[in-house]
C-alpha cells in the first residue's frame, strides 16, 4: 500500500484530495506515481517536467526523508510507502509595523 500526500495547491489536481491511498507494491518511486497519475493525470505536469524529472519548485519526500531532487524517481520502495508530494514554499518574514 502507497499513501501519497498532497499539498498546497497540488490539491486542486487530486480532486481535492489531499491523502491518496493507493494499492499497489511497486518497486521505485516512479513507479508509484504513475499509479497515482493514472488516477489523477492532471497531476503529472504540475510534478514533473516535459522530459520526466521533478519540477525544481517541487519537493517529494518518501517515508519522510529527503531524496534528491535527481534521484527521487528511482528510489527503491520496499512494500508501504509515504510519499509527500509538496510544492516548494519561497518567500520571507515582512515586518509590517
Amino acid at each position: 500500500m502507497i499513501t501519497f500526500q498532497i499539498a498546497g495547491y497540488l490539491t486542486e489536481f487530486s480532486g481535492g484530495e489531499a491523502e491518496i491511498r493507493v494499492d499497489a507494491d511497486p518497486a521505485t518511486v516512479r513507479e508509484a506515481l504513475n499509479e497515482l497519475w493514472s488516477r489523477h493525470s492532471g497531476l503529472r505536469d504540475r510534478v514533473l517536467t516535459e522530459q520526466g524529472q521533478v519540477r525544481q519548485h517541487v519537493n517529494i519526500f518518501v517515508n519522510s526523508s529527503v531524496v534528491r531532487r535527481d534521484e527521487v524517481l528511482e528510489a527503491p520502495l520496499d512494500g508501504t510507502a509515504d510519499i509527500c508530494i509538496m510544492p516548494a514554499v519561497s518567500g520571507g518574514f515582512t515586518d509590517r509595523d
